[in-house]
């Protein structure tokens, strides 16, 4: 009898030998010249976590395969032809952008038969999701992957795509129109003289989760000069740190922002008021919980940090209610 585990690894090996030759096929029946064979006097060397590529000075048909890629791209000038996701409905930041861009799958599993058939003549990634099929991906174009190191490191990622794409003016300007944003937000809560103490707690894949200091939205409250929790004004390697019902003080604060990812997510906060210790939250008695979009809070690019710092001036000087 054959073993069943051999004949898997089999199936799988045949598989990955259909792929490439797709790919070969697709690249070289329509005479496109493989990653390889890009003039090197119109393209420039990029040293990235996969190797040294040789990347287009003016690429015009570029695929990401992060959302952070995605939104560090459009925030400096390029709009993509196509990109991974990783949630089901699209923050408001990206609603209208990924209306004219085709949506390859969710992050862990891009669709290579689509990216074939697109052409890209450059492909952007992260090292985690994109290292396993990279071989294939730099058959179909010059491809680069970025060392990400979690959300405490999407302000590197945003200069290692701008470097890649040729766009360093265009990087320090997007970071001039951020320091401009929280000057003018920490301007704000001085004149309002605000110095509150603010938490944020998510939701995501059966967990309840905190984003500390050297998170994404970690680094752009420490940023304004925000005060946290004193569990959650420390770093620690990714960024985020699970939650226990029993440390639900750990969220205690002035003001509380609330993220979700689903509908399973939104019935575990419910489940979570359920607490005792759930009234005892002064941002609970205060009536200063707000909800806000999971996927913008936790986007990793400019784009997103702008969205967070419209909640900040939204919920912190405007003083709206919470929805």
């Amino acid at each position: 009898m054959i073993d069943k585990s051999w004949w898997r690894r089999v199936q799988l090996f045949w598989s990955g030998v259909l792929m490439v030759a797709l790919i070969q096929s697709c690249t070289g029946s329509e005479n496109q010249p493989s990653a390889s064979s890009v003039p090197e006097s119109s393209c420039h060397m990029v040293r990235h976590a996969l190797g040294e590529t040789c990347v287009p000075n003016q690429p015009q048909r570029v695929v990401t395969l992060s959302v952070p890629s995605l939104g560090d791209a459009i925030a400096l000038g390029v709009k993509p032809i196509a990109t991974v996701v990783y949630f089901d409905e699209p923050p408001p930041y990206l609603a209208e952008q990924l209306d004219s861009i085709q949506i390859l799958g969710k992050e862990e599993q891009p669709n290579l038969e689509k990216i074939v058939a697109l052409k890209p003549d450059l492909i952007i990634g992260i090292k985690y999701a994109t290292e396993a099929i990279y071989s294939q991906l730099a058959q179909i174009a010059p491809t680069v992957a970025d060392d990400w190191e979690g959300y405490p490191s999407w302000r590197q990622h945003v200069d290692f795509v701008a470097n890649v794409l040729g766009k360093t003016d265009a990087a320090q300007q997007v970071w001039n129109r951020y320091n401009q944003r929280i000057q003018s937000l920490k301007t704000a809560l001085e004149d309002s003289q605000q110095n509150p103490e603010v938490s944020f707690v998510h939701t995501c894949c059966g967990t309840i989760d905190l984003d500390l200091k050297n998170s994404f939205n970690g680094s752009i409250l420490a940023d304004a000069n925000l005060r946290r929790p004193p569990a959650q004004a420390v770093p620690v390697a990714g960024g985020i740190v699970k939650l226990s019902e029993e440390r639900l003080m750990d969220i205690d604060g002035d003001i509380l922002f609330v993220a979700t990812d689903g509908s399973e997510a939104a019935q575990t906060i419910t489940e979570l008021k359920q607490n005792p210790l759930w009234q005892q939250l002064r941002a609970v008695q205060n009536d200063r919980v707000y909800s806000v979009n999971y996927p913008t809070w936790r986007g990793g690019n400019p784009l997103a940090a702008d969205a967070v710092i419209d909640d900040l001036f939204k919920y912190l000087v405007e003083d709206n209610q919470p929805a």
